[in-house]
C-alpha cells in the first residue's frame, strides 16, 4: 500500500510504497494533493504491473550498521544497564545474521528469528528476554519506515519453564552457611533478618543504622521509596558497637554505578553456592535470603500486609494496605525469629 507524506525539506508531496521488501521514496513534483494523488494512482498501477522502471529503490541499511545506530539511539534514551543489556543481546544477534547471509534489515524474516532462538543454548526465559530487545529494534524500524511489519510478531517464543530459582532456606541450610560464612557473615546475616534485597544492603551505611531505637532508614531502589525498617535484636547484636564509624557498612560491595554494583555481589553470590555444594546442598541465591525471611515471618504468624511492608514490597495495589505499618509489632514478630548466628558460635 502506498501514501502521500510532507517532508520538511521539500515543498512537494511524496510518494512512499513498500517494492519487494524495500522502501521506496520519490517525490512527485507538485504540492497539489488532487494532482499528487494522480501521479499516485499511476504509479500504484504500474507496480500492480510489475514495471519499476519509473524509480531506483533507495539503498537499504546494513544489518550491522543499523544496529550500531540503535545502540546509540538507546543510549540517550535508556539507562546504562538497559543498554548494556540490549548492545549484548544485538551483538549475539548481528553476528547470527550476516553468518547466515542475511545483510539488510527488509531481509530478516520470521524464519531467522525463530532460527535465532532455536540457536541459542540458554534457558527459554533468556530466549524470551533476546526476543523482546530485539523486537523492539526492529519496531523502531516499522517507525522508521525501513520494513512494514516487525517479523517479531509473528515469531514463535519459547515456552518458559517456571523454576524454584530461589529457593527457601532451611535451618541445615543456615547453620553450614553461617557456621563458614566468615568475611561475608555480617552481610548474609543482614540478608537473613532485614528481608532486603542484595543490592539494597550493599548500599547500607551506617549512617542508615539507628542502633538505640533499632532501625534502618533506607532507600529502597525498586521502589524509588526511602523506608523505615525494625532491626531484630538478633542483628544488632551482630553489629556491635558503630558509635562513629560512617560510610558503607560493606565497602567492597558499595558501588553507585549499578553494572559495578552487579559485578561485587558475584563474590557473595558465589561464596554462598560454594558453601552449599561444599555441604553437599542444592543451590541458591542471594534472594534466598529474603525468600527465607518472608517464610520465617509467615510462619511466626505475620499477616501478608505486614509482611509486605517488613519487606518492602512494590506492589501499586498493596501500596495504600501498608503506608503505615507498625513499627512495634514488626520488631516483636522480629525478635522472635530463630537465631542462627549464635548456635554458630555455640559449637
Amino acid at each position: 500500500m502506498s501514501k502521500l507524506y510532507k517532508r520538511a525539506d521539500s515543498p512537494y508531496l511524496w510518494y512512499s510504497a513498500s517494492v519487494h521488501g524495500r522502501r521506496v521514496r520519490i517525490s512527485t513534483g507538485t504540492h497539489r494533493r488532487r494532482t499528487a494523488e494522480r501521479i499516485q494512482d499511476a504509479w500504484d498501477f504500474k507496480l500492480s504491473q510489475g514495471d519499476t522502471s519509473f524509480f531506483e529503490p533507495e539503498e537499504t541499511i546494513d544489518v550491522l550498521e543499523y544496529i550500531d545506530q540503535h545502540r546509540d539511539f538507546l543510549e540517550d534514551r535508556k539507562s546504562e544497564q538497559t543498554v548494556l543489556i540490549a548492545k549484548g543481546v544485538l551483538a549475539k544477534f548481528g553476528k547470527y545474521l550476516t553468518g547466515i547471509g542475511i545483510q539488510s534489515i527488509p531481509e530478516i524474516q520470521v524464519q531467522h528469528i525463530d532460527g535465532y532462538m532455536d540457536s541459542m543454548k540458554q534457558k527459554s526465559k533468556t530466549k524470551k528476554n533476546h526476543l523482546g530487545i530485539i523486537s523492539r529494534m526492529l519496531k523502531q524500524c516499522v517507525r522508521e519506515g525501513l520494513i512494514e511489519r516487525n517479523p517479531c510478531d509473528l515469531a514463535t517464543p519459547p515456552r518458559v519453564v517456571h523454576e524454584l530459582k530461589h529457593r527457601p532456606l532451611n535451618a541445615i541450610d543456615l547453620k553450614a552457611i553461617f557456621k563458614n560464612a566468615g568475611e561475608w557473615k555480617l552481610y548474609y546475616s543482614f540478608l537473613l533478618y532485614t528481608g532486603l534485597r542484595a543490592g539494597d544492603v550493599a548500599l547500607l551505611k551506617f549512617e542508615h543504622i539507628d542502633i538505640k531505637r533499632h532501625r534502618i532508614t533506607q532507600l529502597i531502589r525498586k521502589s524509588r521509596r526511602v523506608h523505615e525498617l525494625p532491626l531484630a535484636a538478633i542483628l544488632v547484636r551482630e553489629i556491635g558497637d558503630i558509635k562513629g564509624l560512617s560510610g558503607p557498612v560493606f565497602p567492597d560491595l558499595y558501588s553507585e554505578s549499578e553494572r559495578k554494583l552487579n559485578d561485587n555481589l558475584a563474590h557473595p553470590r558465589l561464596f554462598l553456592q560454594d558453601l552449599l555444594s561444599v555441604a553437599e546442598l542444592p543451590k541458591a541465591t542471594l534472594h534466598s535470603f529474603r525468600v527465607t525471611y518472608n517464610n520465617l515471618l509467615r510462619d511466626g504468624g505475620l499477616t501478608i500486609q505486614d509482611r509486605q511492608v517488613l519487606m518492602a514490597h512494590t506492589s501499586s495495589e498493596t501500596t495504600k494496605i501498608y503506608t503505615h505499618p507498625n513499627p512495634e509489632l514488626a520488631e516483636k514478630h522480629l525478635n522472635g525469629l530463630p537465631d542462627f548466628l549464635i548456635e554458630q558460635d555455640d559449637e
